[in-house]
């Protein structure tokens, strides 16, 4: 699902705009860049593009078989069917980010994501090597089962994903009316709060439009500055650690556990 932000040419892109970035936040803006922060952000790149043949292979091949299993086959060049298939895969994302962040086996990957201190486009191909393991794949599984061709489905999905790595910076401020409709940088700033008052918000991928129907918009508050990264900050720039560190938190927890209750928690909880 994010094969684009793990293709070398992406990644030529995503370095061009940071060394932008590094320049504005630097030499204009005064805040200070952390340069080791966004090494280890590459690193974790590093990894995923090697890991992505197993699972691009383990993807094809669970879409494809459901693919073949259903009856229902809608077309591939139907300009309609790409209109309703971006709501719905918009949809859906919407519910695997918030699941993500909500239920604890999901989290394991997605708190690497999170854990950059700092908000700056790096942070964005900051993701877990552990994505196909974690399953969160199989959340747009049913997609497949009405009929949406697989392929439509990826190249959805890694528009998505492109879109949002430009929400990674404090160089774009509010955007007016789009704030409505579109997830923009203010919106996604915010979602990488580990602030008490803004976790577990503005879940969107290219549109904001389910969080505001499901209950989960928030917005900065003037005496509520934003503070980055994880309630129990990560401070390491090995990216082995930090695309580790949940799953050594949650093993600990499972060795621990005394009963099948205490497992469940541990497993399907929220992250603690």
């Amino acid at each position: 699902m994010e094969t684009i932000l793990r293709s070398p040419v992406f990644l030529l892109i995503v370095l061009a705009f940071s060394i932008m970035e590094w320049v504005w936040r630097t030499k204009f803006a005064k805040h200070g860049y952390d340069v080791g922060a966004a090494a280890a952000s590459f690193g974790l790149a590093a990894g995923n593009f090697i890991l992505k043949p197993v699972s691009a292979i383990v993807i094809v091949l669970v879409y494809g078989a459901l693919s073949e299993l259903t009856p229902l086959k809608l077309s591939i060049i139907d300009w309609r069917v790409w209109v309703v298939g971006f709501v719905a895969v918009e949809f859906v994302y919407y519910w695997f980010h918030r699941w993500s962040h909500t239920v604890r086996w999901l989290w394991a990957t997605h708190a690497v994501h999170h854990s950059a201190n700092e908000m700056t486009l790096p942070a964005a191909i900051r993701l877990g090597w552990t994505s196909v393991f974690s399953g969160g794949f199989l959340l747009f599984a049913p997609l497949v089962l009405l009929g949406f061709p697989p392929v439509m489905i990826g190249a959805l999905l890694s528009a998505n994903l492109a879109y949002q790595f430009f929400l990674h910076t404090e160089a774009v401020g509010k955007l007016g009316p789009l704030e409505w409709v579109l997830n923009t940088p203010a919106h996604h700033r915010l979602h990488h709060a580990s602030n008490p008052e803004y976790i577990d918000k503005n879940f969107g991928g290219v549109v904001i439009v389910f969080d505001r129907m499901f209950g989960t918009l928030a917005h900065e508050r003037p005496d509520t500055p934003v503070r980055y990264g994880l309630v129990h900050p990560l401070k390491s720039r090995n990216p082995f650690v930090i695309a580790f560190h949940e799953w050594v938190r949650l093993g600990r927890d499972l060795k621990n556990a005394r009963n099948v209750a205490a497992v469940w928690r541990a497993v399907a909880g929220r992250p603690q």
